[in-house]
Parts: C-alpha cells; structure tokens; sequence
C-alpha cells in the first residue's frame, strides 16, 4: 500500500464532517440509548493533510528558503437540495496563495480532487477541478474560489425501514434487549455504513506533497 494510500484511509475515517443542516430523515429520541439525526444530504469536509500544499522550486529540497508558493484550502460550505430522487450537494470554498517572491505578475493553477464516498471507503466518483490565482506585480497573497458538486441517489442514502424500526423502537425495562445499544448489531452498523455518502474535497496532491503535509 502507498504511503498516500494509508495516509488517506486514516484521514478520512477522522474528518470532521458538516452534514446538511436540515432536518434529517431520522431521529432517534430518549429511552434508545443514541441520539442521530440522518439526512439523504451527503457530509461534506476536507481529509487530513489534503487541505494545503506546499510548492517547492528545486526539487528535493523541502528548506524554508526553497519555498515557491503555498496553498490553503479555507470556508469549505455546502448547499444541498434533496427533493429529488437524485440529491445534489454542491460545495464551495476558497483557496488561498502565498508566493515568496512578490516580483512580477503570475498566474499560479493548483488542482483539487472531490470524491464521493460510501460507508466510508468505496469511491463512487472522483473529479478533478483546478483553481487560477492571479497575482499582479508586488503581491504575495491572492484568493480565489472553487466548486464542486455530487449527485447521491436517495433510495441509496435512506435506511430500511426495517433497520429504523430496530433504532427507534422504544425499549421498556425489563426487554431482553433494552440496554444494548442498537449500533451494535452488525446488520444495523453495516446498513448504516451503506446509507452513509460523503463529499470530500482536497488539494490533488502528487505522493511527496501528501508525505510532506502528514511529516512536518
């Protein structure tokens, strides 16, 4: 396995995820032993080590002096309308460029990944995008903002009945199974993971960026 692979795998598991902010699908209450709120809107956020990249000018050299430019991946926000069969999420965020040298006017692209996950593992679509900065003579930081959508089918996102009923079923003491958690059914957990999409967004980062961000 690659060293972006493995950094990769362990990053996405520890995201911090901005799901949709209406209300979700389902809502467990008192008396489960959870709370969870799910929507059929994809969680949207940036993996570990994917949000900045560093640009040298020779290669092989990673010292500070050596630094090109650097690029930060900020205000990740999401939009999503999930009226049809076909959920669409669409994002947006901003990146901004610090070159070292502030002589000249440039143009500087970087290329950013999305990628649409299920149960936090299986790749079900991944685009490629690029972000134009453009600096004018004497300026050493510039922004500029890109997109990226993902359409999820909601029949995919929404959980059985079957498995809702096992979540919300209130439990009376004395049930057999009143103080086990229900996330703890191995058919619960894996129908959860099934029905579980997210929207990641990250730099488009060659293998020595990627080792570079996780080591420094």
């Amino acid at each position: 396995m690659t060293v972006r692979r493995k950094i990769l795998s362990a990053s996405i598991m520890a995201v911090a995820l901005a799901g949709c902010a209406s209300e979700g699908e389902l809502v467990v209450g008192d008396g489960v032993g959870i709370t969870a709120i799910r929507s059929a809107c994809p969680a949207v956020g940036i993996p570990d080590y994917t949000g900045d990249v560093t640009v040298f000018r020779q290669a092989g050299d990673k010292s500070a002096a050596n630094v090109d430019f650097t690029a930060a991946m900020t205000n990740l926000r999401s939009n999503c309308s999930d009226s049809a069969e076909n959920v669409y999420t669409e994002a947006s965020f901003d990146i901004l460029v610090s070159r070292s040298d502030p002589r000249g006017a440039r143009t500087v692209t970087v290329p950013y990944f999305s990628t649409v996950l299920q149960g936090g593992s299986a790749v079900q679509a991944k685009r490629i995008g690029s972000v134009t900065v453009q600096f004018a003579d004497g300026q050493a930081r510039a922004r500029a903002q890109g997109k990226a959508g993902a359409f999820v089918n909601r029949a995919a996102a929404t959980l059985p009945a079957d498995i809702r009923e096992r979540i919300t079923r209130k439990r009376k003491a004395g049930d057999p199974d009143a103080a086990l958690d229900p996330l703890a059914d191995p058919q619960v957990r894996a129908a959860l993971d099934r029905a579980t999409f997210e929207l990641l967004i990250g730099f488009q980062l060659t293998e020595d960026q990627l080792a570079y961000n996780a080591t420094r």
